[in-house]
């Protein structure tokens, strides 16, 4: 007789670490994406430091802040490409995270195999966005905060005023809300679309014409200021670093009138107009830099609010009808 020998039990494998189940799954399926977009932000961040440490090198070469230096210091082909990657960089989110992330299953059929299985919808997509909104902040918490450590004490030594888009939505809280804002549009664009190539065309198209938009939104995230000051006299150095919205020339009772009000063909005949409408003041409408922090929290709050609004209706859509 032969004795049969029982087998052995399968062996049992059970992953450790922050990720289990799903969200491994989902990591593991974008990791190629992942670690691109992680290796050119790491590129960003060690330019960010190297830029930064050359120009305070540099300062202190030329004895600055004591003496004075030309201004623009910065202005090179490295800080244009810097700039020119980080306003980039929430479009590039939008178009190669957000619009592929649900249209890519769809197109291909994964997402109705995953939810045959053991899965609900809402579970695999609240899996998928957790995934995607991560790596979104992942990307451009780091940026943002390296590059207003580097913009920031050099400010009037930069090519770019505070108010331009180039600093305002790259720095402080702006660029990771611009990066959820518009990696939620992309998300939402590829579930409506459910092609990717269509989602990802479309998505580009969308956040050029949010960043247009927003050049407009910009200037009204505050208050304007007034300041009154004498005629054909030199603006005060405390408002260097104002954003001008707009100009008149005033009457010492208040009223204003257009800049080129008394621009006559003489100076005699502007001397008259002055006298005959009483003008002895220049006036300024402006925005200070001071005023710069609470600008941009606000619209990080606007930016926040549409994207768990565009969350929401994506969750909503998914958990009523089918993929």
């Amino acid at each position: 007789m032969t004795a049969t020998v029982p087998a052995a039990p399968a062996a049992t494998v059970s992953r450790t670490g922050l990720l289990r189940g799903l969200p491994w799954l989902v990591a593991r399926q974008h990791r190629a994406t992942a670690l691109g977009v992680l290796a050119a932000v790491a590129v960003g961040c060690a330019l960010l430091v190297q830029q930064r440490f050359a120009l305070v090198g540099l300062l202190d070469r030329a004895g600055w802040p004591a003496k004075e230096v030309p201004q623009p210091v910065v202005g090179g082909s490295v800080h244009g490409y810097l700039v020119l990657g980080l306003s980039a960089l929430p479009v590039a989110l939008a178009v190669f995270v957000g619009a592929p992330l649900i249209s890519g299953d769809q197109e291909q059929g994964t997402a109705q195999l995953v939810t045959t299985q053991s899965v609900t919808r809402r579970q695999w997509l609240l899996a998928k966005l957790t995934w995607c909104y991560s790596l979104a902040l992942l990307a451009a918490v780091p940026l943002g905060l390296l590059h207003t450590w580097y913009w920031e004490p050099h400010r009037s030594l930069m090519p770019h005023e505070w108010s331009e888009g180039a600093v305002f939505d790259n720095t402080g809280p702006m660029l990771p809300a611009f990066a959820l804002f518009l990696t939620a549009v992309g998300v939402t664009v590829g579930l409506l679309t459910r092609r990717v190539f269509v989602a990802m065309t479309a998505t580009f198209v969308l956040a050029l014409v949010v960043e247009m938009a927003w050049d407009r939104v910009r200037t009204h995230l505050a208050p304007s200021r007034m300041f009154t000051y004498p005629l054909d006299t030199e603006l005060p150095a405390r408002l260097s670093e104002a954003h001008e919205l707009d100009r008149w020339v005033g009457s010492a009772d208040g009223r204003l009138y257009g800049w080129g009000s008394c621009a006559e063909q003489t100076e005699a005949a502007s001397e008259a107009c002055l006298r005959e409408k009483g003008i002895v003041n220049d006036v300024i409408e402006y925005l200070g830099y001071d005023q710069m922090p609470a600008m941009q929290w606000t619209g990080a709050g606007i930016l926040l609010a549409g994207t768990v609004l565009l969350t929401a209706f994506v969750v909503v859509r998914v958990g009523r009808r089918p993929l």
